[in-house]
C-alpha cells in the first residue's frame, strides 16, 4: 500500500474521508528520524516543510497544498514529481477580487477615512478621484462620487481556473473582458500581446503564476502604458509588479491599485507602499477562507488515490506552470 506524508498537526476530523486505498502517514513537524512516503502533502507553512523535507525518504511525489507553488519548488531537488492545487483558491479569491475593484471603484476606502472623521462633506473631494481612467461628462454640474463597473474594460492578465472565476463574477455587472495568457487561444490574447492591451484597460487584473517569465511583467514601463487612473489588482504574486514603479505612479495620480501581494511580503513597517494613495492593501489573506483546507485536502485525497490506481495525476507544475 502506498504511503502518504502529511503534516501531524492537521485535524484528524479533516481526514475523514480521505481515501482507504493509502496509508497515511502522519509526519511531526520537526521528525525524530526518517520517515519513508511515496507522497509528500506538503505542509503550507513553508518553515515547517524545510525541517520535514531533509527526514523523507523513497519520495515520488509532492501534492501542494496551494496553487502557487513557486516557493516549495525552491526547496524541492530535482527528479520529483510536483503537483500544485489549482482551483482550491478559485471562489475565495474570485470574490476578493470582485470586492475590492468595486470597492475602489466605489471609493469605499475614501469614505470609510471620512467616516473614521465624521466629515461628511468632505464627500465632495471624491470627484478627484472619481472617473478612473473614464472621461467625466463634459458640463456635469456636481462631482461623480463613484464610478460604475459596466462602462470598464477588465484585462485579466493570466487566464487560468481562477482567471475564468474573476470573469464569471464580473460578468453580471457588464464590463468588457479581455484575457491575456502564456498562449493564445480563442478568445485569449498572447502575453505579446500585453503592452497593447494595457492601454485599452480601465482595470487590470493580475492572477498569472511567478515564473522566471512573469518577473516584474509590470515593470515601469507597463506601468506608463496603463489609462490615466486605471485600476492595478494583484491577487497573485508581489514579484508580477515592480514596487518602486508602483508607488511612483500611485504618488504621481498615474493610477490606482489594490494589492493582496507586495514585494517585500511581509510588508514592513515604514515602507513606501504602506502611505501610497489610492491604494487598498489585504495582508496576503485572498484565498484564505474557511472552506480552503477541506478543498485542499479533498483534492489531495483524489490525488493519492490516482497514485494507488496508476492513474495520470493532474496538476504537474511543468517550467513553473
Amino acid at each position: 500500500m502506498l504511503r502518504i506524508g502529511i503534516q501531524e498537526s492537521i485535524d484528524s476530523e479533516l481526514l475523514r474521508d480521505f481515501t482507504r486505498e493509502v496509508e497515511l502517514v502522519r509526519i511531526a513537524d520537526e521528525p525524530a528520524g526518517d520517515v519513508e512516503i511515496d507522497m509528500w502533502i506538503a505542509p503550507i507553512n513553508l518553515k515547517i516543510a524545510r525541517r520535514q523535507l531533509p527526514h523523507l525518504r523513497r519520495l515520488q511525489v509532492v501534492q501542494s497544498l496551494m496553487a502557487g507553488v513557486d516557493r516549495l519548488q525552491q526547496l524541492l531537488p530535482s527528479g520529483l514529481t510536483l503537483c500544485d492545487a489549482q482551483g482550491v483558491h478559485d471562489a475565495p479569491t474570485a470574490e476578493w477580487a470582485l470586492a475590492v475593484i468595486l470597492a475602489m471603484q466605489k471609493h469605499l476606502p475614501f469614505y470609510f477615512s471620512l467616516q473614521q472623521q465624521e466629515d461628511w462633506a468632505g464627500r465632495r473631494q471624491a470627484g478627484e478621484l472619481s472617473g478612473g481612467s473614464q472621461a467625466l461628462p463634459s458640463g456635469l454640474r456636481s462631482p461623480a462620487l463613484t464610478d460604475e463597473l459596466e462602462v470598464t474594460t477588465v484585462l485579466i492578465v493570466g487566464y487560468g481556473s481562477i482567471g475564468r472565476a474573476i470573469e464569471s463574477r464580473l460578468a453580471p455587472f457588464g464590463p468588457r473582458i479581455l484575457r491575456v495568457a502564456r498562449r493564445a487561444r480563442e478568445g485569449v490574447e498572447a502575453v505579446s500581446q500585453l503592452d497593447e492591451l494595457l492601454r485599452q484597460a480601465d482595470i487590470v487584473v493580475l492572477i498569472t503564476p511567478l515564473t522566471a517569465e512573469t518577473m516584474h511583467l509590470m515593470d515601469a514601463g507597463r506601468i506608463a502604458r496603463m489609462k490615466p487612473g486605471a485600476l492595478l489588482v494583484n491577487a497573485a504574486r508581489g514579484l508580477l509588479v515592480e514596487t518602486d514603479a508602483m508607488v511612483q505612479a500611485l504618488n504621481q495620480g498615474k493610477i490606482r491599485a489594490a494589492v493582496d501581494v507586495t514585494d517585500p511580503e511581509p510588508l514592513p513597517p515604514g515602507h513606501p507602499l504602506w502611505k501610497a494613495p489610492n491604494l487598498l492593501i489585504t495582508p496576503h489573506i485572498a484565498g484564505a477562507s474557511a472552506q480552503f483546507l477541506k478543498r485542499a485536502l479533498k483534492l489531495a485525497s483524489e490525488q493519492a488515490q490516482r497514485l494507488a490506481r496508476g492513474e495520470p495525476l493532474i496538476n504537474v507544475v511543468e517550467s513553473g506552470y
